[in-house]
């Protein structure tokens, strides 16, 4: 139990890499455009590098693990963030901040994608998407304290010292992976790395209809999300009058809404297939985008606002860890590149996306209630021919989808193997 909760808080944090290089910094970006002299938008170039580095660095991130396991990658990227880290802290002007950005953004990638990869090495199945569901209690909440840590830093330091406690972060997580942290991908499931089999396997994940419904599924939904972070600060405060505190209370409230989401959908499915979860949350998706729409539309208050608000926010909890699981259980080969294929469609979808929140309160609206149309549309044309199958694995008890990714050592637990979970080396 207690290396599970390791494994699990390693894994979380790594995930956590995305929220927490971006949110933290955002409330210095005025005092960096005072300090260098320089355009704001010189300044939010920086927060452009650093994004576009996370989609890049997860397409190279995924097949140099699947290669060479797990740990060697994963070292390598965390080692490269701190250290890109502690040269943002001390760039001598707007453009070098961009291109250590830049940098650190390729650090990141390969916790993010490496993170979800090792997920799909030790579990499979019911597990898998257990697994999962636990990890976004921690991927919740780190929208929540980003901002708050960042704001609480600027009280007592400049925005050079936020990137020193990231760099600290980044030390410390690369410390956890050395000592707590074991290989999770063996050597004879390893793909070599080079050019023509990595395209290979991309070609195969696109063209896999299946794998490209469940990791649309989730990334037209983390549209609508990108679309609330980057419209919402607007909608609430210009239109609805909110003061910065009380805007920040309700994105807590969200971000805590996924959390929950994501523990009790985690505590369903072992009760129901992770498929009809995925469903039920696009349902209280769709409902909450309809009724956005219904009371922006019709001028209503802020509470008929933020009821809806929340549902939609919330349904991330449920749809993205157990779509993860759906559209990872048949890459135990390729896990890297599947998990890279899976963040980089996330972020080209979302951040392709959420500029058109910025158009106003009912565009924001409509843009969340669409991506969430377009995610069950997703869902059920693309997915539609294994929606049988996997709920009769699930019904009849058939372990298919429940054994371990990896066959486990001989004295695994009978109890790993009926749940999916693998046995892992001591630490």
């Amino acid at each position: 139990m207690r290396g599970r909760i390791r494994i699990t808080l390693i894994l979380g944090s790594l995930s956590a890499f995305a929220p927490l290089s971006i949110d933290m910094y955002l409330p210095g970006l005025p005092a960096m455009t005072a300090q260098f002299g320089s355009s704001a938008s010189a300044v939010q170039l920086t927060l452009t590098a650093f994004v576009i580095s996370l989609a890049v660095g997860q397409a190279i991130a995924g097949p140099l693990s699947d290669a060479y396991g797990r740990r060697r990658p994963l070292i390598v990227g965390l080692a490269l963030y701190a250290v890109a880290s502690v040269a943002c802290a001390f760039a001598p002007s707007a453009y070098a901040l961009v291109a250590f950005r830049a940098v650190q953004g390729l650090g990141a990638a390969t916790g993010i994608v490496i993170a979800r990869a090792a997920v799909r090495d030790m579990y499979s199945g019911v597990a898998l998407a257990r697994f999962f569901s636990s990890l976004m209690l921690i991927t919740g909440l780190a929208p929540i304290l980003a901002p708050v840590i960042g704001g609480e830093l600027l009280r007592f330091t400049s925005w050079r010292g936020i990137f020193v406690v990231l760099s600290v972060f980044g030390a410390l997580l690369l410390l956890s992976t050395v000592l707590g942290l074991p290989e999770t991908l063996a050597a004879e499931r390893r793909q070599p790395a080079q050019l023509r089999p990595v395209l290979r396997s991309y070609g195969g994940l696109i063209r896999d209809r299946v794998f490209l419904g469940y990791c649309l599924t989730s990334a037209l939904l983390f549209a609508a999300l990108f679309a609330y972070i980057s419209g919402s600060p607007f909608v609430l405060q210009d239109l609805y009058g909110l003061s910065p505190q009380q805007y920040s209370w309700v994105f807590g409230v969200n971000s805590i809404g996924i959390a929950i989401a994501g523990q009790f959908g985690g505590w369903l499915v072992g009760r129901f297939p992770p498929r009809r979860l995925v469903a039920a949350g696009l349902a209280v998706g769709l409902t909450g985008g309809a009724g956005l729409v219904a009371a922006i539309a019709a001028g209503a208050g802020l509470v008929l606002v933020l009821i809806p608000l929340f549902l939609i926010i919330s349904s991330v909890g449920v749809v993205m860890p157990n779509a993860a699981a759906l559209s990872l259980a048949d890459q135990a080969d390729n896990a890297g590149a599947a998990s890279a294929l899976i963040g980089i469609t996330q972020f080209i979808v979302g951040g392709g996306l959420a500029p058109l929140a910025g158009q106003g309160a009912l565009a924001m609206a409509v843009l969340m209630a669409s991506a969430a149309v377009a995610s069950a549309l997703a869902f059920a044309l693309l997915t539609r021919h294994k929606a049988d199958r996997q709920d009769h694995d699930h019904s009849t008890g058939d372990q298919r989808g429940d054994q371990p990714a990896a066959r486990p050592s001989e004295h695994a637990s009978d109890k790993a193997a009926a749940t999916g979970e693998q046995q892992l080396p001591a630490c």
